[in-house]
Protein backbone atom coordinates (compact mmCIF):
# COMPACT_ATOMS: atom_id res chain seq x y z
CA UNK A 1 0.00 0.00 0.00
CA UNK A 2 1.10 3.66 -0.80
CA UNK A 3 2.54 5.47 2.07
CA UNK A 4 1.59 8.77 2.22
CA UNK A 5 4.79 11.59 2.58
CA UNK A 6 4.03 15.29 3.19
CA UNK A 7 7.28 16.25 3.34
CA UNK A 8 8.24 15.40 -0.43
CA UNK A 9 5.12 17.81 -1.33
CA UNK A 10 6.43 20.70 0.32
CA UNK A 11 10.41 20.42 -0.71
CA UNK A 12 8.90 20.52 -4.29
CA UNK A 13 6.75 23.70 -3.60
CA UNK A 14 9.84 25.33 -1.74
CA UNK A 15 12.01 24.66 -5.01
CA UNK A 16 9.28 25.95 -7.33
CA UNK A 17 9.03 28.81 -5.02
CA UNK A 18 13.10 29.66 -5.17
CA UNK A 19 13.35 29.22 -9.01
CA UNK A 20 10.41 31.58 -9.10
CA UNK A 21 12.30 33.73 -6.89
CA UNK A 22 15.26 33.46 -8.78
CA UNK A 23 13.86 33.95 -12.19
CA UNK A 24 12.28 36.86 -11.33
CA UNK A 25 15.33 38.87 -9.42
CA UNK A 26 17.02 38.36 -13.02
CA UNK A 27 14.29 39.84 -15.52
CA UNK A 28 14.03 42.90 -12.44
CA UNK A 29 18.09 42.93 -12.65
CA UNK A 30 17.87 42.69 -16.84
CA UNK A 31 15.51 45.49 -16.77
CA UNK A 32 17.61 47.44 -14.20
CA UNK A 33 20.75 46.97 -17.01
CA UNK A 34 18.23 47.63 -19.62
CA UNK A 35 17.08 51.20 -18.52
CA UNK A 36 20.39 51.83 -17.44
CA UNK A 37 22.00 51.31 -21.22
CA UNK A 38 19.38 53.50 -22.76
CA UNK A 39 17.61 53.60 -26.39
CA UNK A 40 20.92 51.40 -28.89
CA UNK A 41 22.84 53.67 -30.62
CA UNK A 42 22.20 53.94 -34.31
CA UNK A 43 24.58 52.51 -36.66
CA UNK A 44 25.66 54.00 -40.03
CA UNK A 45 28.21 53.37 -42.80
CA UNK A 46 30.95 55.10 -43.03
CA UNK A 47 31.33 55.25 -46.78
CA UNK A 48 27.27 56.61 -46.64
CA UNK A 49 28.06 60.31 -45.28
CA UNK A 50 30.16 62.50 -46.00
CA UNK A 51 32.73 63.48 -43.05
CA UNK A 52 35.14 66.77 -43.39
CA UNK A 53 38.04 67.97 -40.86
CA UNK A 54 38.01 71.71 -39.71
CA UNK A 55 40.48 73.78 -40.93
CA UNK A 56 42.05 77.07 -40.37
CA UNK A 57 43.18 79.77 -42.54
CA UNK A 58 42.55 81.66 -45.91
CA UNK A 59 38.66 81.05 -46.62
CA UNK A 60 37.81 81.99 -50.31
CA UNK A 61 34.59 83.24 -51.00
CA UNK A 62 32.73 82.79 -54.02
CA UNK A 63 28.99 82.27 -55.49
CA UNK A 64 28.19 79.86 -58.39
CA UNK A 65 25.36 79.66 -61.11
CA UNK A 66 24.58 78.37 -64.27
CA UNK A 67 23.79 80.38 -67.70
CA UNK A 68 24.78 81.41 -71.08
CA UNK A 69 26.73 82.94 -73.54
CA UNK A 70 25.35 86.00 -75.47
CA UNK A 71 26.90 88.18 -77.65
CA UNK A 72 27.85 91.31 -76.28
CA UNK A 73 26.73 93.80 -78.72
CA UNK A 74 23.17 92.79 -80.59
CA UNK A 75 21.35 94.88 -83.25
CA UNK A 76 17.63 94.64 -83.91
CA UNK A 77 16.46 95.55 -87.14
CA UNK A 78 13.23 97.35 -87.12
CA UNK A 79 10.79 98.38 -90.12
CA UNK A 80 11.18 102.24 -90.74
CA UNK A 81 7.67 101.95 -91.85
CA UNK A 82 4.99 99.39 -92.73
CA UNK A 83 5.81 97.26 -95.71
CA UNK A 84 5.64 94.36 -97.88
CA UNK A 85 8.86 91.42 -97.50
CA UNK A 86 9.80 90.99 -100.83
CA UNK A 87 12.74 88.51 -100.97
CA UNK A 88 14.91 87.47 -98.22
CA UNK A 89 18.55 87.30 -99.70
CA UNK A 90 20.58 86.09 -96.06
CA UNK A 91 19.92 83.33 -94.36
CA UNK A 92 20.49 83.08 -90.52
CA UNK A 93 24.05 81.91 -89.64
CA UNK A 94 26.08 83.66 -92.62
CA UNK A 95 28.23 86.42 -91.76
CA UNK A 96 27.08 89.55 -92.75
CA UNK A 97 29.30 93.12 -93.35
CA UNK A 98 27.24 96.37 -91.93
CA UNK A 99 26.37 97.43 -95.76
CA UNK A 100 25.14 93.60 -96.25
CA UNK A 101 21.26 93.83 -97.67
CA UNK A 102 19.27 91.40 -95.49
CA UNK A 103 15.89 92.03 -96.68
CA UNK A 104 14.27 93.60 -99.67
CA UNK A 105 10.88 95.55 -98.92
CA UNK A 106 8.43 97.30 -100.74
CA UNK A 107 6.22 99.98 -100.31
CA UNK A 108 4.70 101.97 -103.32
CA UNK A 109 3.70 104.83 -100.73
CA UNK A 110 6.75 105.92 -99.61
CA UNK A 111 7.53 106.28 -102.95
CA UNK A 112 5.37 108.48 -103.74
CA UNK A 113 5.28 110.11 -100.37
CA UNK A 114 9.27 110.31 -101.42
CA UNK A 115 8.90 112.15 -104.60
CA UNK A 116 6.07 114.81 -103.11
CA UNK A 117 8.79 115.77 -100.79
CA UNK A 118 11.76 115.98 -103.20
CA UNK A 119 9.03 118.48 -105.68
CA UNK A 120 8.16 120.20 -102.01
CA UNK A 121 11.77 120.96 -101.15
CA UNK A 122 12.84 122.39 -104.90
CA UNK A 123 9.67 124.46 -105.12
CA UNK A 124 10.45 125.73 -101.68
CA UNK A 125 14.40 126.51 -103.11
CA UNK A 126 12.99 128.37 -105.92
CA UNK A 127 10.58 130.43 -103.83
CA UNK A 128 13.22 131.39 -101.16
CA UNK A 129 15.59 132.02 -104.47
CA UNK A 130 13.28 134.58 -105.48
CA UNK A 131 11.98 135.94 -102.30
CA UNK A 132 15.60 137.09 -101.87
CA UNK A 133 16.14 138.87 -105.42
CA UNK A 134 13.11 140.57 -104.89
CA UNK A 135 13.79 141.79 -101.53
CA UNK A 136 17.10 143.11 -102.37
CA UNK A 137 15.54 144.79 -105.35
CA UNK A 138 13.82 147.07 -102.95
CA UNK A 139 16.27 147.33 -100.82
CA UNK A 140 18.12 149.03 -103.35
CA UNK A 141 15.13 150.88 -104.11
CA UNK A 142 15.71 152.50 -100.59
CA UNK A 143 19.26 152.70 -100.49
CA UNK A 144 18.63 154.87 -103.71
CA UNK A 145 16.40 157.35 -101.84
CA UNK A 146 19.02 157.60 -98.81
CA UNK A 147 21.73 158.39 -101.60
CA UNK A 148 19.65 161.21 -103.09
CA UNK A 149 18.47 162.50 -99.98
CA UNK A 150 22.01 163.02 -98.65
CA UNK A 151 23.32 164.51 -102.33
CA UNK A 152 20.12 167.22 -101.81
CA UNK A 153 21.31 167.88 -98.31
CA UNK A 154 25.35 168.54 -99.52
CA UNK A 155 23.94 170.75 -102.11
CA UNK A 156 21.88 172.76 -99.76
CA UNK A 157 24.28 172.44 -97.02
CA UNK A 158 26.97 173.83 -99.54
CA UNK A 159 24.63 176.63 -100.69
CA UNK A 160 23.62 178.03 -97.58
CA UNK A 161 27.80 177.92 -96.45
CA UNK A 162 27.72 180.22 -100.03
CA UNK A 163 24.64 182.27 -98.81
CA UNK A 164 26.12 183.25 -95.55
CA UNK A 165 29.38 185.16 -96.45
CA UNK A 166 27.18 187.45 -99.22
CA UNK A 167 24.69 188.05 -96.74
CA UNK A 168 27.20 189.17 -94.40
CA UNK A 169 28.24 191.85 -97.05
CA UNK A 170 24.31 192.85 -97.64
CA UNK A 171 24.71 191.35 -101.28
CA UNK A 172 21.46 189.16 -100.60
CA UNK A 173 19.11 189.76 -98.11
CA UNK A 174 19.17 188.17 -94.72
CA UNK A 175 16.00 186.69 -95.33
CA UNK A 176 17.30 184.68 -98.30
CA UNK A 177 19.67 182.93 -95.86
CA UNK A 178 17.56 181.92 -93.41
CA UNK A 179 15.43 180.27 -95.91
CA UNK A 180 18.26 178.51 -97.00
CA UNK A 181 19.17 177.17 -93.74
CA UNK A 182 15.30 176.06 -93.56
CA UNK A 183 15.65 174.41 -96.20
CA UNK A 184 18.73 172.40 -95.25
CA UNK A 185 17.11 171.41 -91.76
CA UNK A 186 14.40 169.77 -93.70
CA UNK A 187 16.86 167.57 -95.76
CA UNK A 188 18.61 167.00 -92.67
CA UNK A 189 15.48 165.47 -91.11
CA UNK A 190 14.87 163.67 -94.51
CA UNK A 191 17.98 162.00 -94.08
CA UNK A 192 17.47 160.76 -90.92
CA UNK A 193 14.08 159.21 -92.15
CA UNK A 194 15.93 157.60 -95.31
CA UNK A 195 18.66 156.04 -93.11
CA UNK A 196 15.82 154.59 -90.65
CA UNK A 197 14.14 153.24 -93.74
CA UNK A 198 16.50 151.38 -94.92
CA UNK A 199 17.78 150.12 -91.45
CA UNK A 200 14.34 148.79 -91.39
CA UNK A 201 13.91 147.12 -94.35
CA UNK A 202 17.08 145.58 -93.60
CA UNK A 203 15.38 144.05 -90.34
CA UNK A 204 12.74 142.96 -92.35
CA UNK A 205 14.45 141.41 -95.11
CA UNK A 206 16.30 139.25 -92.20
CA UNK A 207 12.92 138.27 -90.93
CA UNK A 208 11.64 137.33 -93.88
CA UNK A 209 14.32 135.53 -94.82
CA UNK A 210 14.78 133.51 -91.88
CA UNK A 211 10.96 132.50 -92.16
CA UNK A 212 11.55 131.24 -95.62
CA UNK A 213 15.21 129.74 -94.18
CA UNK A 214 12.39 127.56 -91.48
CA UNK A 215 10.04 126.49 -94.00
CA UNK A 216 12.63 125.50 -96.18
CA UNK A 217 14.81 123.37 -93.73
CA UNK A 218 11.40 121.88 -92.40
CA UNK A 219 10.47 120.41 -95.89
CA UNK A 220 14.40 119.05 -96.07
CA UNK A 221 14.07 117.00 -93.23
CA UNK A 222 10.86 115.80 -94.55
CA UNK A 223 12.33 114.68 -97.75
CA UNK A 224 15.44 113.47 -95.91
CA UNK A 225 13.08 111.35 -93.54
CA UNK A 226 11.21 110.15 -96.75
CA UNK A 227 14.56 109.49 -98.80
CA UNK A 228 15.67 107.84 -95.03
CA UNK A 229 12.58 105.66 -95.36
CA UNK A 230 12.60 104.61 -98.93
CA UNK A 231 16.43 103.26 -98.53
CA UNK A 232 15.91 101.50 -95.41
CA UNK A 233 12.87 99.19 -97.95
CA UNK A 234 16.27 97.89 -98.28
CA UNK A 235 17.25 96.11 -94.79
CA UNK A 236 21.07 95.98 -93.79
CA UNK A 237 22.79 94.94 -91.52
CA UNK A 238 24.33 97.72 -90.11
CA UNK A 239 27.03 96.34 -87.96
CA UNK A 240 29.47 93.43 -88.73
CA UNK A 241 29.13 90.12 -87.49
CA UNK A 242 26.21 86.63 -87.97
CA UNK A 243 23.13 86.62 -88.86
CA UNK A 244 21.46 85.26 -85.86
CA UNK A 245 17.59 85.46 -86.79
CA UNK A 246 15.28 86.35 -89.67
CA UNK A 247 11.64 86.72 -87.96
CA UNK A 248 9.76 87.23 -91.28
CA UNK A 249 8.84 85.40 -94.34
CA UNK A 250 8.75 86.59 -98.32
CA UNK A 251 5.29 88.17 -98.96
CA UNK A 252 4.41 88.90 -95.17
CA UNK A 253 2.92 92.23 -93.82
CA UNK A 254 5.21 94.25 -91.48
CA UNK A 255 4.12 96.80 -89.32
CA UNK A 256 6.28 100.03 -88.61
CA UNK A 257 8.28 99.24 -85.67
CA UNK A 258 8.43 95.35 -86.01
CA UNK A 259 11.77 93.15 -85.64
CA UNK A 260 13.16 91.94 -89.01
CA UNK A 261 16.32 90.88 -88.12
CA UNK A 262 18.85 89.95 -85.49
CA UNK A 263 22.85 90.70 -86.10
CA UNK A 264 25.43 89.76 -83.27
CA UNK A 265 29.08 89.93 -82.95
CA UNK A 266 30.14 86.79 -82.29
CA UNK A 267 34.03 87.69 -81.07
CA UNK A 268 32.11 89.69 -78.05
CA UNK A 269 30.66 87.46 -76.14
CA UNK A 270 29.46 87.77 -72.05
CA UNK A 271 28.11 85.63 -69.90
CA UNK A 272 24.63 85.76 -68.25
CA UNK A 273 24.50 84.12 -64.83
CA UNK A 274 21.59 83.43 -62.55
CA UNK A 275 22.62 83.54 -59.26
CA UNK A 276 20.30 82.08 -56.53
CA UNK A 277 18.76 85.76 -54.69
CA UNK A 278 20.31 84.68 -51.31
CA UNK A 279 23.56 84.49 -52.28
CA UNK A 280 23.37 87.70 -54.67
CA UNK A 281 23.20 90.35 -52.45
CA UNK A 282 26.84 90.40 -51.85
CA UNK A 283 27.89 90.74 -55.79
CA UNK A 284 28.78 94.38 -56.95
CA UNK A 285 30.47 95.55 -60.19
CA UNK A 286 34.10 94.74 -61.17
CA UNK A 287 34.06 91.75 -58.89
CA UNK A 288 36.27 88.88 -60.24
CA UNK A 289 34.94 85.79 -62.15
CA UNK A 290 35.19 82.77 -63.98
CA UNK A 291 33.21 81.21 -66.12
CA UNK A 292 33.77 77.36 -66.89
CA UNK A 293 32.57 76.61 -70.89
CA UNK A 294 32.65 72.74 -71.12
CA UNK A 295 35.96 73.14 -72.88
CA UNK A 296 38.10 75.63 -70.86
CA UNK A 297 37.75 78.31 -67.60
CA UNK A 298 37.84 82.13 -68.86
CA UNK A 299 38.54 84.96 -66.90
CA UNK A 300 35.82 87.65 -66.51
CA UNK A 301 34.72 90.29 -63.99
CA UNK A 302 30.82 91.23 -63.55
CA UNK A 303 29.67 93.83 -65.83
CA UNK A 304 26.03 94.46 -64.65
CA UNK A 305 24.14 93.11 -61.28
CA UNK A 306 20.10 93.12 -62.18
CA UNK A 307 18.50 94.92 -59.32
CA UNK A 308 15.35 92.81 -59.88
CA UNK A 309 14.66 89.17 -58.50
CA UNK A 310 13.14 86.54 -61.54
CA UNK A 311 11.95 82.99 -60.32
CA UNK A 312 14.21 83.35 -57.13
CA UNK A 313 17.36 84.39 -59.06
CA UNK A 314 19.40 87.67 -59.98
CA UNK A 315 20.72 87.99 -63.39
CA UNK A 316 24.89 89.41 -63.78
CA UNK A 317 26.35 90.23 -66.53
CA UNK A 318 29.84 89.04 -66.71
CA UNK A 319 32.26 90.45 -69.00
CA UNK A 320 35.44 88.28 -70.28
CA UNK A 321 38.44 89.66 -69.91
CA UNK A 322 40.18 86.01 -71.49
CA UNK A 323 40.79 85.03 -74.01
CA UNK A 324 37.68 82.38 -75.27
CA UNK A 325 38.05 78.98 -76.13
CA UNK A 326 37.24 77.30 -79.34
CA UNK A 327 33.20 76.40 -79.90
CA UNK A 328 32.46 78.97 -77.53
CA UNK A 329 29.12 80.48 -79.52
CA UNK A 330 26.22 82.27 -78.65
CA UNK A 331 23.36 79.98 -76.31
CA UNK A 332 25.96 77.80 -75.04
CA UNK A 333 25.46 76.95 -71.64
CA UNK A 334 27.90 77.64 -69.34
CA UNK A 335 28.68 77.83 -65.12
CA UNK A 336 29.87 80.42 -63.45
CA UNK A 337 31.77 81.56 -60.43
CA UNK A 338 32.06 85.06 -58.64
CA UNK A 339 34.48 85.78 -55.93
CA UNK A 340 33.20 87.61 -53.55
CA UNK A 341 36.12 88.09 -50.93
CA UNK A 342 39.20 86.43 -48.98
CA UNK A 343 39.06 85.79 -45.28
CA UNK A 344 42.18 85.29 -44.02
CA UNK A 345 42.62 83.06 -40.76
CA UNK A 346 38.91 81.76 -40.35
CA UNK A 347 37.85 78.00 -38.97
CA UNK A 348 36.30 76.82 -41.67
CA UNK A 349 34.62 73.37 -42.93
CA UNK A 350 32.39 72.01 -45.94
CA UNK A 351 29.53 73.06 -45.92
CA UNK A 352 26.99 71.01 -44.21
CA UNK A 353 23.56 69.94 -45.61
CA UNK A 354 20.98 72.84 -45.04
CA UNK A 355 23.85 75.18 -43.52
CA UNK A 356 22.90 78.74 -44.10
CA UNK A 357 25.33 81.66 -43.69
CA UNK A 358 24.94 83.17 -40.27
CA UNK A 359 22.98 80.45 -38.79
CA UNK A 360 23.28 77.93 -36.13
CA UNK A 361 23.26 74.31 -36.79
CA UNK A 362 23.49 71.17 -34.87
CA UNK A 363 26.18 68.54 -36.67
CA UNK A 364 27.79 65.15 -35.58
CA UNK A 365 31.52 65.30 -34.52
CA UNK A 366 32.90 62.13 -35.44
CA UNK A 367 35.53 61.07 -32.09
CA UNK A 368 38.49 58.61 -32.77
CA UNK A 369 36.36 55.35 -31.80
CA UNK A 370 33.87 56.07 -34.85
CA UNK A 371 31.06 57.73 -32.40
CA UNK A 372 29.23 60.58 -33.82
CA UNK A 373 28.36 63.19 -30.85
CA UNK A 374 25.26 65.95 -31.81
CA UNK A 375 26.81 69.28 -31.87
CA UNK A 376 25.46 72.92 -31.61
CA UNK A 377 27.66 74.99 -34.42
CA UNK A 378 27.34 78.66 -34.84
CA UNK A 379 28.10 78.91 -38.52
CA UNK A 380 29.33 82.31 -40.39
CA UNK A 381 30.12 83.77 -44.03
CA UNK A 382 29.38 80.89 -46.67
CA UNK A 383 31.15 80.12 -49.94
CA UNK A 384 30.29 77.64 -52.79
CA UNK A 385 31.29 75.25 -50.65
CA UNK A 386 32.67 75.89 -47.74
CA UNK A 387 31.53 77.82 -44.17
CA UNK A 388 33.13 79.84 -41.77
CA UNK A 389 32.80 78.30 -38.20
CA UNK A 390 32.01 81.02 -35.41
CA UNK A 391 32.32 78.87 -32.49
CA UNK A 392 31.24 74.68 -31.25
CA UNK A 393 34.22 72.92 -33.49
CA UNK A 394 37.62 73.49 -33.52
CA UNK A 395 41.04 73.00 -35.34
CA UNK A 396 40.70 69.00 -36.41
CA UNK A 397 37.06 68.42 -35.48
CA UNK A 398 35.85 65.74 -37.83
CA UNK A 399 31.94 66.47 -38.62
CA UNK A 400 29.32 65.06 -40.63
CA UNK A 401 28.48 67.14 -43.79
CA UNK A 402 25.63 65.17 -44.89
CA UNK A 403 21.63 65.32 -44.43
CA UNK A 404 21.29 63.48 -41.20
CA UNK A 405 17.53 64.36 -40.86
CA UNK A 406 17.11 60.20 -40.80
CA UNK A 407 18.26 60.06 -37.25
CA UNK A 408 16.93 63.73 -35.84
CA UNK A 409 16.18 61.80 -32.20
CA UNK A 410 19.12 60.19 -31.59
CA UNK A 411 22.09 62.08 -29.99
CA UNK A 412 25.10 60.13 -31.43
CA UNK A 413 25.90 57.41 -34.27
CA UNK A 414 28.22 55.01 -34.74
CA UNK A 415 29.93 54.72 -38.02
CA UNK A 416 31.40 51.51 -38.87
Amino acid sequence: MDIARPELKQRRRRRRLILAGIIGALAIAAGIGLAALGPAIPAVERSSVLIDTVQRGELLREVRGPGTLVPKEIRWIAAETSARVERVLVKPGARVEADTVILQLSNPEVDDQLLAATAALTAAQSDLAAKRTDLRSRLLDQQSSLAQARTDYETARMQAESEKVVAEKGIIPAVQYRKSLVALEQLKFRVGIEEQRVAEFERNIAAQLAAEQARLDQLANTRELRKRQADALAVRAGIGGILQSVPVEEGQQVAAGGNLARVARPGELMAELRIAETQAKDIVVDQPARIDTRNGIVAGRVLRVDPAVQNGSVQVDVEMTGELPAGARPDLTVDGTIEIERLADVLHVGRPAFGQPESEVRLFRVDADGIAQRVAVRLGRGSVNRIEVRDGLAVGDRVVLSDTSAWDQSESLRLR
